[in-house]
């Protein structure tokens, strides 16, 4: 009788730890979805955070770049001014060196004519 005992004790124990390893299982499955399914949602919230990433990227490089032609812009036009300004001072010297020229010669013939 002591091995039919053990028989059923065993028979017993096999289904108890059936029962539990399939409860185990289901519970796992169920812990898998779960997971599966906050993964989809991070990787989600990733796509999106990466797209808005990308756009506001774009949006700073073309913000940059029309910042950049402004000021090569005003950058031309400053050396431009400048160039005219420039011009403008070197008639005047050439101008007030030929006065001057012309004074020192006046000023030779009248001392000159003098003596």
């Amino acid at each position: 009788m002591v091995d039919d005992e053990l028989k059923r004790l065993l028979d017993s124990m096999r289904q108890e730890n059936s029962a539990a390893h399939e409860g185990t299982r289901r519970h796992f499955e169920v812990a898998m979805e779960a997971t599966k399914h906050e993964v989809r949602l991070v990787a989600e919230s990733v796509a999106h955070v990466s797209e808005e990433l990308q756009r506001e990227a774009n949006a700073i490089r073309q913000e940059m770049s029309r910042g950049f032609a402004e000021t090569q812009a005003m950058i031309k036009f400053s050396h431009a001014e400048l160039d005219r300004r420039l011009s403008t001072l070197e008639e005047s010297h050439n101008t007030l060196e030929e006065t001057v020229a012309d004074l020192q010669t006046r000023v030779q013939r009248l001392e000159s004519g003098t003596h």
